[in-house]
């Protein structure tokens, strides 16, 4: 194998870059070119493609986003699509591809796989919902930023005595609200796994109020079953729990910024992994962190199954908001 491609596609994640340089570098190593796909499928079907040197990725290590970009491509869902992309991939003598994403691009990823295309996935998604990984790029950097602004919010709430609501990312995991309400010392935390009423909410606002707090925090994630600006709006309109009521929806700075240490490590560590195991003959397959070692694992049971959240931290986080 002598020429593979590497694309980042769905939302971007802070890291991927991170990746994308792991991916190249270790590609020089074992003399192999690398190219690479601009704007994912999109680039992919239109032919967009850029041989990466060193010097592509050199000073892309510190930055968020992604160089490649990123893009939704409605037509690479369909069979005639998918052919497409094998097509134009075979037309520049590609032989293999790295594709860097979440659960929607891993599918595309799969889909090659089965029209005979080596393909390897690595999990880049700040929502920490993809099977076979402790830990997808990016979600220790978008986590560090949610706690920098809860604790920025939680000066203002205690100066003015206030209940904050804030809303974070996460599709449909509440990962990024549980941990978040955890280390950042909210008084409660609502997620789309876990159903808690308005009413609940609250309880739990009054509780703190009730009991000399001077703030309240409740982190809700943005898939949980009704709307932090619904929630606001019961709340203010049918409750007194004793604080005044103030939203904060935090949105896509959730995403940017600088990759954390930990971030550029898993990175690093999965680009590097993905490019030797599609060398060591492997498709069809993702590179996940499991403990403290990258392990391969079936993009079947990735796109399948469902990365479940750890029961106990609901408990600690019940615990912790006393």
């Amino acid at each position: 194998m002598k020429r593979v491609a590497v694309m980042t596609s769905g939302g971007d994640a802070p890291g991927m870059n991170a990746a994308i340089r792991a991916v190249v570098r270790t590609g020089l190593e074992h003399s192999v070119e690398v190219y690479g796909i601009r704007q994912a499928y999109t680039g992919c079907l239109a032919g967009d493609f850029e041989l990466l040197t060193s010097r592509e990725v050199s000073g892309i290590l510190q930055r968020g986003g992604t160089i490649l970009q990123t893009a939704r491509n409605e037509e690479f869902k369909t069979v005639q699509g998918q052919r497409k992309a094998l097509r134009r991939l075979n037309e520049r003598n590609i032989e293999g591809l790295v594709v860097i994403g979440g659960d929607g691009s891993l599918r595309g990823a799969l889909a090659l796989h089965k029209l005979g295309f080596p393909v390897l996935g690595v999990p880049g998604s700040i929502d920490n919902d993809i099977w076979g990984t402790d830990m997808s790029i990016g979600v220790d950097t978008a986590l560090n930023t949610i706690i920098d602004a809860l604790d920025r919010i939680r000066d203002t709430a205690t100066s003015h005595q206030r209940a904050f609501l804030i809303e974070v990312m996460g599709r449909n995991s509440g990962y990024l609200a549980l941990m978040a309400g955890i280390l950042g010392g909210a008084e409660i935390v609502i997620t789309p796994e876990k159903a808690i009423s308005m009413d609940d909410v609250a309880a739990a606002l009054e509780d703190s109020y009730v009991r000399g707090k001077s703030h309240a925090v409740a982190v809700i994630a943005e898939g949980a079953s009704y709307s932090t600006t619904d929630l606001a709006a019961y709340l203010t309109k049918n409750k007194n729990v004793g604080f005044e009521i103030r939203l904060s929806i935090l949105g896509h700075m959730q995403r940017g910024g600088s990759p954390s240490a930990f971030d550029r490590r898993l990175a690093s560590l999965l680009g590097m992994r993905a490019l030797e195991a599609m060398l060591e003959g492997q498709s069809g397959v993702m590179v996940g962190m499991q403990g403290r070692t990258i392990q391969s694992v079936s993009l079947e049971d990735v796109t399948t199954k469902t990365r479940e959240m750890t029961e106990a931290y609901y408990e600690l986080a019940r615990i912790l908001s006393r």
